[in-house]
C-alpha cells in the first residue's frame, strides 16, 4: 500500500469511528449508524380491538401511511380482550427494539388505577403520537319507543334497571361514559358487555338489548333508517348528524372522545423513538389517514410523544377522580 492509500484508509477509518461515536456530523449524533438502518424488516402494530371496528379502521389506514414513510410494512395484529388491555399488555411486554408497537387505549389510565391487570401507562410505554379521537353515542333500534333521549332517560328512571344497554367491555370507554352520564340523569341502566364495538352493535341490531353505546359502528345504520341516535358524546355535535344533540346540549355535563394514540415498549432507542414519532406525525396528516377519519366522523386530535405523554398523565388525575366518583371499583365488580 503506497503512502497515500494508507492515508487515505487512515481518514475513512477516523470517519467510521467518529459516526460510531456519534460525534460526527449533526445527523450521525441524532441516528447512530446502526439505528440509521433501522427498520430493516416489517414492523408488527399491535391493535387492541376487533378487526373491521372503527378504531381497527383507523389504525390500519395510519399504518398504511407510516409505512410509506419507514419503507417497510406495518403488519396490524388484532389482540382482543379486557377491554383493550390484553393488546396493551402484550405490546408493552414486547421486546423494545421498535419492531413491536401499537395502539394504547387511553383506558389504561383508569384500568391501571382499578387493581385489574393492566400495563402502567407511567413505567411501561415510550409515547410517540397522539392521533385521533372518538365519536361516542348512544343509538336504538328505529322501531323503539323512545324517539328522543329525555324519553329514553325518563323511560330508565321510571324503571331502574330495566333498561338494558350493550358496549364494548367493562371498564372501557363505553361503559364508563355511559355510567357516567347515567348519574348526571340520575337513571340506572343495566349494561351489557361485549369483546368489542361490532359484537355490540349486532346485539342491538338483533333485538338483544334495548340500546347501543359505542363510537361510530352505528353510523351507516343510522343513515339507513334501521337505528336511531340519541345523542353524541362529543364537545360539539356531529356535522353528519347534526339534529342529535350532544349530551350537553341536552343538559348533562358529560363529554367522551377517548383519543387514540400509538406506542412502543419503554426503554425504546431514542434515534428509534425520533424515528417513529416523525413516520407518524406525517402519517396523521396523510390523505388516507384524513379519510379513515372522515368515513367514521372521529376528529383528528394530533399530539407529539412528549406531549402526548404529558396528556396522558393530565388522564391519569381525571380517572382517579371519576373512579371515586362512579364508585367504578364497587361496579366493576357487580
Amino acid at each position: 500500500m503506497s503512502k497515500d492509500q494508507a492515508a487515505v484508509a487512515t481518514v475513512d477509518q477516523t470517519r467510521r469511528q467518529l459516526l460510531l461515536a456519534g460525534v460526527g456530523t449533526a445527523g450521525a449524533a441524532a441516528f447512530p449508524a446502526w439505528a440509521a438502518e433501522y427498520p430493516e424488516r416489517p414492523i408488527t402494530f399491535i391493535c387492541p380491538w376487533p378487526a373491521g371496528g372503527t378504531a381497527d379502521q383507523t389504525m390500519r389506514a395510519l399504518c398504511v401511511a407510516a409505512a410509506k414513510v419507514l419503507g417497510q410494512s406495518i403488519v396490524v395484529e388484532n389482540r382482543v380482550g379486557a377491554s383493550g388491555m390484553l393488546g396493551a399488555k402484550a405490546m408493552a411486554s414486547a421486546k423494545a427494539d421498535g419492531y413491536t408497537i401499537g395502539q394504547i387505549p387511553i383506558s389504561v389510565t383508569r384500568f391501571s388505577q382499578l387493581g385489574t391487570i393492566a400495563p402502567d401507562p407511567l413505567k411501561d410505554f415510550t409515547y410517540l403520537a397522539r392521533t385521533s379521537g372518538q365519536v361516542f353515542g348512544i343509538a336504538v333500534q328505529a322501531n323503539a319507543p323512545w324517539k328522543t333521549l329525555n324519553e329514553f332517560v325518563a323511560h330508565a328512571k321510571a324503571n331502574p334497571g330495566a333498561v338494558t344497554y350493550a358496549h364494548a367491555g367493562v371498564g372501557g370507554a363505553t361503559h364508563v361514559g355511559m355510567e357516567e352520564f347515567a348519574l348526571a340523569a340520575s337513571a340506572q341502566f343495566r349494561h351489557i358487555p361485549f369483546k368489542g364495538g361490532a359484537e355490540a352493535l349486532q346485539a342491538l341490531i338483533g333485538g338483544h338489548v334495548d340500546a347501543l353505546a359505542d363510537s361510530s359502528s352505528w353510523a351507516p345504520h343510522v343513515e339507513s333508517g334501521k337505528l336511531r341516535l340519541l345523542a353524541t358524546w362529543g364537545e360539539t355535535r356531529v356535522p353528519r348528524f347534526k339534529d342529535a344533540p350532544t349530551l350537553k346540549d341536552a343538559g348533562y355535563n358529560v363529554v367522551v372522545d377517548a383519543p387514540n394514540g400509538i406506542g412502543a415498549p419503554k426503554g425504546l432507542d431514542p434515534a428509534i423513538t425520533k424515528k417513529l414519532r416523525d413516520a407518524f406525525r406525517i402519517a396523521v396528516a396523510s390523505p388516507e389517514f384524513k379519510s379513515a377519519c372522515d368515513k367514521i366522523d372521529a376528529p383528528v386530535l394530533y399530539l407529539d410523544g412528549p406531549d402526548y405523554e404529558k396528556y396522558v398523565m393530565t388522564m391519569m388525575q381525571r380517572e382517579k377522580l371519576l373512579i371515586e366518583r362512579l364508585k367504578l371499583k364497587e361496579l366493576i365488580k357487580s
